[in-house]
């Protein structure tokens, strides 16, 4: 049998690293689950009866806000997260964050300043994007809307993704 450790020297790019042990990437992706959760999971503690436990953060401009935003998330761009965070957040409650999508780094610098200022934070992994992707519903300053799940994001018939 040929194991990471035994196996020839990879040529292909995924195996030119090896794979980390398995004990080393359990401890990983276990320390992943403490810094993100993803849209469908936050979407399931939003919409259970009573306190989700959380506080869902909109980092984003106020003009990105207005154009669309999850509905009940707090909105706290950035910036102004050290001067306003005191303000608008318990410190006893966790927060989660977002932003656009896979392609912006707002969430994970809101989070980091949040938990430089002491808040116990995660990042919501897709973002916005992935959050009218999965067909969830958001506000503008029109109402609220929703759109049909993208079906390379969401089940079609199922709640859960099975994941």
């Amino acid at each position: 049998m040929t194991t990471a450790s035994t196996a020839p020297t990879a040529t292909n790019p995924v195996l030119r690293v090896a794979p980390a042990a398995p004990a080393e990437a359990a401890a990983h992706f276990r320390a992943s689950l403490a810094f993100h959760a993803d849209v469908s999971d936050v979407a399931a503690a939003l919409a259970a009866d009573g306190d989700p436990g959380f506080v869902l953060v909109d980092s984003r401009s106020t003009e990105s806000w207005d154009q669309g935003h999850i509905p009940g998330a707090v909105h706290l761009p950035t910036a102004l997260v050290p001067e306003q965070a005191g303000r608008l957040l318990d410190r006893s409650v966790p927060v989660v964050t977002y932003c656009w999508g896979p392609g912006c780094n707002g969430a994970t610098r809101a989070a980091l300043a949040l938990a430089e200022l002491g808040y116990q934070v995660k990042e919501m992994l897709g973002g916005f994007e992935y959050w009218v992707r999965e067909g969830f519903e958001f506000e503008t300053w029109e109402g609220r809307e929703r759109r049909p799940a993208d079906p390379l994001t969401a089940p079609w018939a199922a709640g859960d993704c099975g994941c």
